[in-house]
């Protein structure tokens, strides 16, 4: 059904119609803004990479929120530090 579905000449009609739409004086500014782009990703897949290989099996959890410190209407402060993250949910 899809046999030879890309000739050569469908290749030359969609350059075509990609100088059309864009013009060829956008067409290198297109290419090196997508260069570019590739190789951010690139890198920051890289990285990405790395780093989960070097944490393998490690859990990562958030660090601890500070204590709140509460005051009452007298400004006495109380001796245990009240964890927002500790409220009931």
């Amino acid at each position: 059904m899809f046999r030879n579905a890309l000739e050569p000449w469908h290749i030359l009609v969609v350059v075509l119609v990609v100088v059309v739409l864009f013009g060829s004086k956008k067409l290198p500014d297109t290419a090196r803004a997508l260069g570019k782009s590739m190789r951010i990703l690139k890198s920051e897949a890289k990285a990405m990479k790395d780093e989960g290989g070097t944490e393998a099996g490690t859990v990562v959890t958030p660090a601890p929120a500070p204590a709140a410190t509460v005051t009452t209407a007298n400004n006495v402060t109380p001796t245990t530090p009240v964890n927002p993250v500790d409220s009931p949910r």
